[in-house]
């Protein structure tokens, strides 16, 4: 059931402050669409829980940086190392990490914001933007490498007779280059749309209320064409190349195996970090719309929370796609594989070695006049 927003004509429009409902301030109602001669009371509106994103996200930021910058750097430090080895795909891997290494850079100037006493962002509207940017081509550019790295996939297992000679490294660093154009075009716009609020004390994801309305209209496009088409053919590609795997008798099973491990890998990363947050992230840009219209709904804190939560989650893409390096680049994982069998052969020697002391160290202890060996 919805609710308009208590409105009261008797009140001098002066003594009325203007509400600004900023991004973490989502279900205040604002006066501005209201006629001039009135102010605007919101103890109708349902309360929203503010302090729950400065509990969240802190934790998070803080553990994505850890893992993500010390997974992504291994990864790229194979990469590099074995740059004359690097096929087509791996190109993509590379790319995949830049674009979350970038991203991982900007997570301290966020903690420092969050940890701040009284949480202000310190550091400019110039550069709130900039970190907002690199959020920007960090989630749409991971979409766009694991989807090309799905297409290549698909054409080399459904079609490795049409496409012989054609998936070149060449191929993959021009679609590389194609790809952070695109995705940098879609993320430009999202810097000109104001990100700090309060004397520039605060810097938001979105944007303040005098803009929600096209900012949510930008924001339907970009989940469009930055997620939902990239989606939709990383879906094709891979249900197409299991129905080929699981049809055909001759085809190698390691290559199944790793087929299958990369296809739950992008599922985990679609559905938990993907999904949720494009979705929870236009629902509460429109409770924004409805609430600036003057309507309130019991949602509205639901859908807050949610969508805090989702961000956490998004983060954790940086973090979990060097899980694709292991079930894409066969020199990496071929290394891994024999760095945890050298690990477990030298575990054994010493749990062996271990076992034959103890028998000589219980017939010490059983010996009179001797000291005690603890």
């Amino acid at each position: 059931m919805n609710k308009k927003c208590d409105t009261s004509t008797d009140v001098n429009r002066k003594s009325a402050q203007m509400l600004q409902c900023t991004d973490f301030e989502t279900t205040c109602c604002t006066d501005e669409t209201m006629e001039a001669n009135t102010t605007v009371n919101i103890s109708s509106c349902p309360s929203v829980n503010f302090t729950f994103t400065d509990r969240f996200l802190p934790p998070v930021y803080i553990l994505v940086f850890i893992v993500g910058l010390l997974a992504n750097m291994c990864g790229l430090k194979f990469l590099l190392k074995n740059w004359k080895k690097v096929g087509p795909v791996n190109v993509f891997l590379f790319n995949l990490g830049l674009a979350d290494i970038l991203y991982l850079l900007t997570l301290p100037f966020l903690m420092v914001s969050y940890l701040h006493k009284e949480r202000k962002w310190i550091f400019g509207d110039a550069f709130c933007k900039i970190t907002r940017f690199c959020f920007g081509i960090n989630l749409y550019g991971s979409i766009g490498f694991l989807t090309c790295i799905s297409v290549f996939r698909y054409l080399s297992i459904v079609h490795p007779m049409r496409v012989r000679g054609r998936l070149t490294s060449t191929r993959s660093v021009v679609i590389s280059l194609i790809v952070w154009l695109l995705v940098c075009a879609q993320s430009l716009p999202d810097m000109f749309f104001p990100k700090t609020y309060d004397k520039k004390a605060k810097c938001f994801d979105t944007t303040s209320d005098d803009y929600i309305e096209d900012y949510l209209k930008y924001s339907v496009g970009w989940t469009i064409t930055g997620f939902c088409l990239p989606f939709l053919v990383t879906v094709g590609c891979y249900a197409h190349v299991i129905v080929t795997l699981c049809r055909s008798s001759s085809t190698d099973r390691l290559l199944k195996q790793r087929s299958y491990k990369l296809l739950l890998v992008l599922l985990l990363l679609f559905s938990v970090c993907y999904i949720p947050y494009h979705v929870l992230r236009n629902l509460n840009l429109w409770s924004r719309v409805l609430t600036r219209r003057g309507q309130c709904y019991g949602w509205f804190n639901t859908v807050y929370v949610s969508k805090q939560v989702s961000r956490g989650l998004v983060c954790l893409n940086s973090a979990l796609n060097p899980l694709v390096y292991l079930h894409v680049s066969e020199g990496l994982s071929s290394q891994l594989r024999t760095l945890l069998s050298r690990t477990q052969k030298q575990s054994g020697r010493q749990s062996a070695s271990c076992a034959t002391r103890k028998p000589e160290l219980a017939q010490t202890q059983l010996l009179p006049g001797l000291v005690m060996v603890s």
